[in-house]
């Protein structure tokens, strides 16, 4: 069963200028299907599509073409953003909020029953190793420690399908390794993953699948058992260096 569908996916952004204006081709005819329960990466350098085809796929975006369909609905779509958790690269957090209240808020929003939230908010600051911090106002955390509450709000209403941009950015190592901890977990849980990255080491740790996009184009879908440990930074770094040749 295939939870996301992207169906020629295109977005062009119109730059207005002093004189008229100018078009910017940032997704082109992007098609991808992403299966129920699996670890599937999006990776590409910085301004590869990436962020868009997200937003896109979140509704927050409309396409200039093509489609995306999230559990069989063509979004945008509130009955798919309900079953949806998401993080952005810079995740913006309340600052003078504790991670517990942050939750409690995050899982209002959501609609988690007044019965489940506090369960669910314990077993979230468990799961992100903050439990010990959650009387703790967020002014006082690391980036790292933010990253995490970020992960924790995405998480809190036990969302389907968890959709991260640039997760294992500005992380530590132990950071590094906590995020694929809990990413692994959620796939342990039968949750699907969409990340976008441009860290190829972490995501060849974790993805059954990864795609690599450049300049708005998708150049391959690599299977991860079908490639030997190690390799997919060369498949990686051939792929753009052949498309930036073309």
């Amino acid at each position: 069963m295939n939870v996301i569908e992207i169906r020629n996916l295109t977005k062009i952004y119109k730059k207005k200028r002093l004189i008229g204006s100018k078009e910017f081709l940032a997704l082109d005819n992007l098609n991808i299907e992403i299966e129920k329960g699996e670890i599937f990466g999006f990776l590409g350098p910085n301004g590869s599509g990436k962020t868009t085809t997200i937003k896109l796929m979140l509704g927050l975006l409309f396409p200039t073409a093509g489609e995306c369909l999230i559990f069989g609905h063509k979004i945008p779509s509130i009955a798919a953003a309900a079953r949806i958790g998401y993080i952005p690269e810079i995740p913006y957090l309340y600052r003078y909020l504790t991670p517990k209240e942050v939750l409690r808020l995050y899982g209002m929003i959501s609609s988690v029953p007044k019965n489940l939230l506090a369960k669910n908010i314990d077993d979230t600051l468990e799961l992100i190793k903050m439990k010990h911090e959650q009387d703790t106002r967020l002014g006082d955390f690391s980036k790292g420690m933010l990253q995490r509450i970020g992960v924790a709000q995405s998480l809190v209403h036990k969302p389907e399908l968890l959709i991260f941009d640039e997760p294992f950015t500005g992380l530590d190592p132990i950071g590094l390794k906590d995020m694929r901890e809990i990413i692994l977990q959620q796939r342990k849980e039968g949750r699907t993953v969409f990340f976008s990255s441009h860290i190829i080491s972490e995501a060849e740790k974790i993805c059954d699948r990864v795609a690599i996009i450049f300049k708005g184009r998708l150049l391959k879908v690599v299977d991860m058992d079908g490639i030997a440990p190690g390799m997919l930074e060369n498949i990686f770094i051939e792929e753009i260096a052949i498309a930036s040749a073309n």
